[in-house]
């Protein structure tokens, strides 16, 4: 890959590292890295090892500046539709992935940038950490999910004064409003997201698919509804292998060897 790194810092290859990597760039996204991002997403989500993926940016900067407006400047209609196209098919990979993904943000997360950490499972940021949509200050508006992301993650007025302005704010600011889980120091952000990918990846496996699905498709449907995809979900992990492994370890005070079936 051009544009991206792929990294397994474990022995058991059950956690990913995904960097972007055009860090002269500010990690701005250009046709290949989009390209290269929905290739990754799509292959991985057929990785039966991987228990969670870490998505973070090269060097200190920025997390991801979003679209790459030199490589933009001059296209046509017909180039920007095609390029946003391919947009659109990678950050539904990266909504639709399997397993859980964290956003471990250095600097700038802006615009496109901004809305590949919103489209994850949750955002370890370090102090320097900014976050902003500034797309409307470019005459265009969020194109990858963001303004849905940011109104369900801090409220709508909030998401409207920030996408109205095109205004950043800060980790802290962040942090007090929902978006992030964890402020750390700076350079620590990645660290800190491998630590908790870690923790998930020693937990069951088709356990932590299952809580996902339910999760993310009972954000969008009343109480009920979603308590009743729990209890699908719950149902057919009873049947599980996992399921009387996790019991037995325990019973045995040892450490458990999930299956993932």
């Amino acid at each position: 890959m051009n544009t991206l790194k792929l990294d397994w810092p474990g022995d058991a290859a059950s956690v990913a590292v995904v960097t972007l990597n055009r860090p002269g760039a500010l990690n701005a996204m250009n046709t290949g890295m989009i390209e290269e991002l929905l290739n990754l997403f799509r292959e991985q989500s057929y990785n039966g090892a991987l228990r969670c993926m870490v998505v973070t940016g090269a060097g200190s900067r920025a997390f991801s500046t979003g679209g790459d407006l030199k490589e933009r400047n001059g296209m046509s209609n017909e180039q920007w539709h095609r390029q946003h196209h391919l947009i659109e098919d990678a950050f539904r990979a990266l909504w639709d992935f399997p397993i859980p993904v964290i956003a471990a943000v250095e600097g700038y997360a802006f615009a496109g940038g901004c809305e590949i950490a919103l489209g994850t499972d949750f955002i370890v940021a370090s102090e320097t950490a900014e976050f902003a949509l500034k797309e409307v200050t470019r005459g265009i508006m969020p194109g990858g999910g963001g303004i849905q992301h940011l109104a369900r993650c801090i409220g709508v007025r909030r998401a409207r004064e920030l996408i109205y302005t095109g205004r950043a704010i800060d980790a802290a600011t962040a942090y007090e409003w929902g978006l992030v889980n964890r402020v750390v120091a700076a350079g620590r952000a990645l660290a800190t997201a491998l630590t908790l990918a870690e923790q998930i990846a020693a937990s069951a496996p088709l356990a932590v698919r299952t809580v996902k699905v339910a999760l993310g498709r009972g954000e969008d449907c009343d109480f009920k509804t979603g308590y009743a995809l729990d209890i699908a979900g719950y149902n057919n992990l009873i049947g599980s292998e996992d399921r009387l492994e996790g019991i037995a370890a325990f019973n045995e005070k040892r450490a458990p060897i999930w299956k993932n079936r």
